[in-house]
């Protein structure tokens, strides 16, 4: 079974290979979007360093220049295996043990509202990547939501707590899943987050995370709430890059 998938008596036969000329940064901050890809390469100090290539194309890497610190900045996949190529991959251009990851997410509470802030505390294991680098449960702890949290109450910025489901099909959100995930605590759900922290935990990284409410479940109908077009309250709004740009400065200085 695929919950018995974990082996750490044995090496991996594929393994990214470190590159002694990888850029060291203070933090990588990495999202799914390429409007924020956009805006970020046009509004602030960006040098392309290198790609992550996959057989689908090759996404840029970029390091970011800001207040006398280096980021890591790029523009990952969507869906876990996928997402956490270019973690495992990193060290091929620069290197870091901290890891901001932000995206969107689709809402199961309609009582939270587009736009808002969600902070994962718990991950759903609804996808296959993560039996591969943790034991078998049915949650992983998202291991530094409360230093997220503390961020966001310091810079008065309004969020909510709850667990996350991450699931590889989206299309098979099905109604009673949906039930069963939501009386378990789940605010969000998205394809991405359990698995990434499972490997940042097998690979001794840190990640930080939170989310932007997005669609709706908690409706007689899906709806994806915005207008076509839209960027503002969407992933695609730049000022949650700021958030997250913030967020590195803020982990970055703990003590």
């Amino acid at each position: 079974m695929i919950t018995d998938s974990y082996d750490d008596k044995s090496i991996a036969k594929i393994n990214a290979k470190k590159n002694e000329n990888a850029i060291p940064v203070d933090a990588v901050i990495y999202t799914f979007s390429y409007e924020i890809e956009k805006y970020v390469t046009e509004n602030y100090d960006c040098e392309k360093i290198g790609e992550f290539k996959m057989g689908c194309g090759a996404h840029s890497a970029y390091v970011l220049n800001y207040n006398e610190r280096r980021y890591g900045f790029f523009k990952t996949w969507v869906g876990a295996p996928a997402c956490i190529a270019p973690i495992e991959e990193l060290t091929t251009v620069m290197e870091t043990n901290k890891f901001i990851h932000f995206g969107g997410a689709g809402c199961l509470d309609k009582e939270i509202a587009r736009g808002k802030v969600m902070i994962p505390t718990e991950a759903y294991r609804d996808e296959g990547t993560s039996y591969h680098y943790a034991p078998a449960s049915d949650y992983i702890r998202i291991k530094n939501w409360k230093t997220v949290k503390n961020f966001m109450e310091e810079n008065k910025i309004p969020y909510v707590l709850g667990k996350t489901w991450t699931t590889d099909a989206f299309y098979r959100e099905t109604v009673n899943n949906f039930e069963k995930r939501k009386a378990d605590g789940c605010i969000s759900v998205e394809m991405e987050g359990s698995a990434v922290q499972a490997v940042c935990d097998f690979r001794g990284y840190e990640v930080y995370m939170f989310f932007t409410s997005g669609d709706l479940l908690d409706a007689p109908e899906w709806t994806m709430r915005k207008e076509e077009g839209q960027i503002k309250h969407t992933q695609h709004d730049p000022g949650h890059f700021d958030i997250a740009l913030a967020l590195a400065e803020y982990v970055v200085n703990l003590k």
